[in-house]
């Protein structure tokens, strides 16, 4: 009985704990002037950014699936493999020169661009002074908000993105005088064809008989009058008007011509604005809502602090660094960044064979930076490090469906540029199109061009899923048929080391976007052997290993070729070699560290030798880099157990950077974040804030699939704390409460029937449990 009431007890804290949390909110007091100042909203396909405004409020629209171009060619450069017996032959004599040189001909063409679909306008014809602005967005609900007095009247606005019914919705309050104007950066042609509706169609940039096009259609309800001219729709004497915006286009998957397969796009958006008919706006606000926050809620963090009383921009460039003295909103600041992070996620990525591009799926420019393309060297990547351990696995549903494209061209890129027969593989850059030859057009540094291993980093994500949620069924039928075809390329491209036989490595081989400066004083890019692509083998090699014994394949080829990679090497520094031989980096900061791959994201780094070897690189790389690379350094940090230097890397992502700075001719800044919390790259690329998210779940709980640890890397900051619903390895939950740095109370939820040691003050206690099965764990 006395068990019984013990048990009750904490599992009735754990509940109690589980329902705090401050209510996380982004506010100002005065519009958006750019779109580092704006607010995101999505439904995972159709976004839009907010700006706000009194006068005139200007609002960005983006559909993930509108980008230039059309399927891949997959006859493209048949013979480019050619060239790799002459690239390996210069580098075994040591003329970097001469492969940098030849790498060139292994170059295809550069991926295609996301494009922003459209902008409305709406110009309130009121006129008059006006006071009181707030623009706020609503992380608890995915509602947007803003509002102002003008002449003694109230208005409001509400703006959210409804997955469910598919739709852009905006409610208007106050009396109401406005125009409503949508117009595009692209090719496009507007008209009223309705007294209450503007429909927009049009296509990405280029040859319209080769584009995707897009149909997008707005619809006003009002209690007022509504009328057509010039394309504009103009409503007066309202009191109230709701405005839904519904869109589609011809994309029809990644090997469908866009026009001449396209898909159905102008049925689609017209059944789609006749649904909203159906409901009134408070029954699709209210679906909005409950679908939502059927994910987000399944996490809260409680890290103490208080409710800011000042705009978020504010608070942003009041932050002090790490080790500063800081504010009482500081913790408040800090949750709302890592809840901030899920937000974006739920928000931009649950289109199926679409993932998180650059942007996430937000841009207001017609050629967005970097082609706002899906770069596969740590990125994209990047973007999903957070789905499965912040409980919101069906946001990487979008990658099985991309990565299953890609190994469809991949097998076509394996053959035509590297000579490759089996399996499949990916590079730097892919698009919607799901493109996966090397990049460069002929002209380009190989070091970001020349790099084959994207679908062998790539399908480590698929694994990931795997050992988060125990699906055999899906490994068996998705992930490990996708493993297995990037790992049999890997095998026929891997060969014998010259210096020494026994061994295997890459050649031709670069470290992603890096330079090395030989012994002779060459500043070069192409090498063989190099630690990156060693690493993302390995890694793979390990999970096919695993992946194939629990589905019943012959893994003995993967495991002798596991045995033969070459080794990791130790430079006279301390650090660990990112190059075959001990040299230098032309820029010892440089902002990849992908020679880490194994420490994180990855797990083989397990050796005591080699972990210190990674913290002096670390060391060496020092703490001033780009907004996604100190999001992964702030991973690999906790990964180390290096709780004060991860949250200085936390702290140091929150750093405000100015998007006026970022206006200037030739401003170089390291990575910080936005006043709208999107992260500074600079510019803006959304895999910071997802790494910076990633970083909190790392510093609070890791876990391997036997063994889960609270508080591996926790900061004295943050000595007291709770949070519910994080998701370990084996297919478990875990919620716990922790005071004065020790854990204090804990609770673990099994998905499957399994055995697990829980890691905690020093402590270790194995738990069996029960598919279904809630633990509560005393812990004191």
């Amino acid at each position: 009985m006395k068990r019984q009431l013990l048990t009750g007890l904490l599992t009735s804290m754990l509940l109690h704990m589980s329902a705090q949390q401050l209510p996380m909110r982004l506010w100002y007091d005065q519009p958006a002037r750019y779109f580092e100042e704006s607010l995101p909203i999505g439904n995972g396909k159709l976004g839009a950014l907010v700006y706000g405004g009194t006068d005139t409020c200007l609002i960005h629209l983006n559909d993930i699936t509108f980008w230039t171009g059309k399927p891949a060619d997959r006859n493209l450069d048949a013979e480019a493999h050619q060239w790799i017996p002459e690239i390996r032959k210069a580098l075994f004599n040591e003329d970097y020169q001469l492969a940098d040189s030849l790498q060139l001909h292994v170059q295809g063409p550069n991926s295609q661009f996301y494009q922003p679909l459209g902008t409305l306008y709406l110009i309130d014809e009121n006129g008059g002074a006006v006071s009181q602005y707030r623009r706020e967005l609503n992380l608890d609900s995915a509602l947007v908000h803003d509002s102002f007095v003008r002449r003694g009247t109230t208005f409001t606005r509400e703006y959210f993105a409804s997955h469910p019914d598919q739709l852009i919705a905006l409610r208007l309050k106050g009396d109401i005088n406005c125009r409503l104007v949508m117009t595009a950066q692209v090719p496009h042609q507007v008209k009223a064809t309705s007294d209450t509706q503007l429909t927009m169609t049009g296509h990405a940039t280029g040859d319209p008989m080769e584009s995707i096009h897009f149909c997008t259609i707005i619809q006003v309800k009002t209690d007022g009058a509504v009328s057509t001219a010039d394309s504009t729709l103009t409503i007066t004497g309202a009191k109230e008007a709701i405005v839904y915006l519904v869109n589609e286009t011809s994309f029809n998957g990644f090997d469908k011509h866009p026009v001449k397969e396209g898909a159905p796009y102008i049925e689609r958006v017209t059944d789609e604005i006749w649904h909203t008919k159906n409901l009134t706006y408070e029954e699709f606000r209210d679906r909005h809502v409950k679908d939502y926050q059927k994910y987000y809620d399944r996490v809260r963090l409680d890290l103490g602090g208080e409710t800011p009383s000042v705009p978020t921009d504010q608070l942003l460039k009041s932050l002090p660094l790490a080790g500063e003295v800081g504010g009482v909103f500081d913790r408040y600041l800090e949750t709302l960044y890592f809840q901030y992070g899920r937000y974006l996620l739920i928000s931009c990525s649950r289109t199926p064979g679409v993932p998180a591009n650059l942007q996430g799926l937000w841009t207001p420019y017609l050629w967005s930076p970097w082609r706002g393309n899906y770069t596969v060297n740590i990125n994209l990547e990047e973007n999903y490090w957070h789905a499965f351990v912040a409980n919101l696995a069906e946001t990487a549903q979008p990658l099985d469906g991309f990565v299953k494209a890609l190994a469809e061209n991949g097998q076509y890129t394996a053959r035509n540029y590297y000579g490759v027969n089996k399996g499949w593989c990916s590079s730097h850059n892919s698009d919607i199109w799901a493109m996966t030859n090397p990049v460069g057009e002929k002209r380009e540094w190989p070091e970001w061009a020349n790099w084959n291993m994207g679908g062998a980093w790539l399908v480590q994500l698929l694994w990931e899923r795997y050992l988060f949620t125990q699906d055999k069924e899906y490994l068996r039928k998705t992930a490990y048929p996708l493993m297995k075809g990037a790992a049999d390329f890997c095998l026929d491209w891997l060969i014998k080391n010259p210096k020494n036989p026994q061994e295997l490595i890459t050649a031709p081989s670069t470290s992603p976007e890096n330079e090395y400066v030989t012994d002779k004083g060459y500043h070069g890019m192409t090498c063989y052997g190099g630690t990156a692509d060693l690493a993302i083998i390995r890694e793979l090699l390990e999970a096919v290993v695993t992946a194939g014994s629990l589905c019943g394949d012959r893994v003995t080829t993967y495991r002798e070729t596991l045995r033969k990679l070459h080794p990791y090497t130790i430079g006279k520094e301390g650090d660990l070699n990112e190059w075959y031989y001990d040299w230098q980096d032309k820029d010892p900061q440089h902002r990849h560290q992908s020679h880490l791959i194994g420490l994180y994201p990855g797990s083989h780094l397990r050796e005591g030798r080699l972990r210190e070897a990674a913290r002096q690189t670390l060391i060496q790389k020092g703490d001033e880099t780009t907004g996604w690379s100190t999001g992964w350094r702030i991973n690999l940090w906790a990964r180390l157990h290096y709780g004060e230097k991860a949250y200085q890397i936390y702290r140091k992502l929150l750093t405000f950077s100015d998007a006026q700075d970022d206006q200037r001719p030739g401003t170089r800044h390291a990575g910080g974040t936005y006043a709208n919390l999107m992260d500074a790259h600079p510019p803006f690329q959304i895999d910071g804030n997802f790494g910076g998210t990633a970083g909190v779940c790392e510093m609070l709980m890791q876990s391997d699939g036997k063994t889960i640890e609270l508080l591996p890397a926790l900061p004295k900051e943050w000595s007291d704390g709770k949070v519910s619903g994080l998701c370990a390895r084996g297919g478990y939950e875990v919620s716990f409460e922790w005071k004065g740095g020790k854990v204090r109370a804990a609770q673990v939820k099994a998905r499957k029937d399994g055995t697990v040691t829980l890691l905690y003050n020093q402590q270790r206690k194995t738990l069996k449990l029960k598919a279904g099965q809630t633990l509560p764990v005393k812990t004191w």
